[in-house]
């Protein structure tokens, strides 16, 4: 991969201009937007259901990457493939069956991912890495956009590719969370080849301008 992926982050989006918003992510070198959807119960905030998911796709012309932070996903796999995601990544802490929930998001068509909290070691994911089609790296912990990247990621990010390297060389390792212009670059030599940025992007004086520093860190 030449150039790192970047998926902006609706979260720090501005909810009464979305479609303006979109448009500027449709206009920009993003490859995906990112979607936050939290319950409320696995992390301590609500972002948004799926009238609003449904209102993105209406305007995205870039693919769509779903990051449930949910208790329940298997409840709205479904819910996320008529809003159109592309990508659904659940949290290895929330499901119960991983590698049933893992399964059931690639036969409804979607790529598969699992994501880590900072605590969570990456050595959980051993059984798991040669059947999953992304490993998302929280940088932060979930729940509110805005937040200090966690340093730790690094080692974190590097020891997911270790350990992709012999079993599945084209894992996508997403990193979510105080990305920026200062730990892009580090991310991407540890092995990042996607980042998530919300705020960076969003609160950024030319929001175009910064998703392509981001892809040509």
């Amino acid at each position: 991969m030449d150039k790192c992926l970047v998926s902006p982050s609706m979260l720090a989006a501005d909810f009464a201009n979305v479609q303006r918003d979109v448009e500027m992510l449709n206009n920009s070198e993003a490859d995906y937007i990112h979607i936050d959807i939290m319950d409320g119960v696995f992390v301590p905030n609500i972002s948004f259901g799926f009238p609003v998911t449904e209102a993105i796709a209406k305007h995205a012309k870039k693919p769509l990457d779903f990051h449930l932070m949910i208790q329940d996903a298997d409840a709205y796999l479904e819910h996320c493939k008529n809003s159109g995601a592309a990508i659904v990544t659940v949290h290895y802490e929330a499901c119960k069956h991983l590698h049933r929930t893992i399964s059931a998001i690639q036969e409804l068509g979607m790529k598969a991912g699992v994501a880590l909290n900072p605590h969570t070691p990456v050595e959980v994911l051993r059984e798991i890495i040669a059947d999953i089609d992304l490993v998302l790296v929280m940088s932060v912990n979930p729940g509110f956009g805005g937040q200090k990247f966690i340093p730790h990621t690094f080692s974190k990010v590097e020891r997911v590719a270790e350990m992709a390297k012999e079993v599945n060389p084209s894992l996508l390792i997403e990193v979510d969370g105080g990305v920026s212009s200062e730990n892009a670059r580090e991310l991407v030599q540890k092995g990042a080849n996607m980042l998530v940025a919300g705020s960076f992007v969003f609160k950024s004086n030319d929001p175009v301008e910064t998703i392509s520093t981001l892809k040509n860190v």
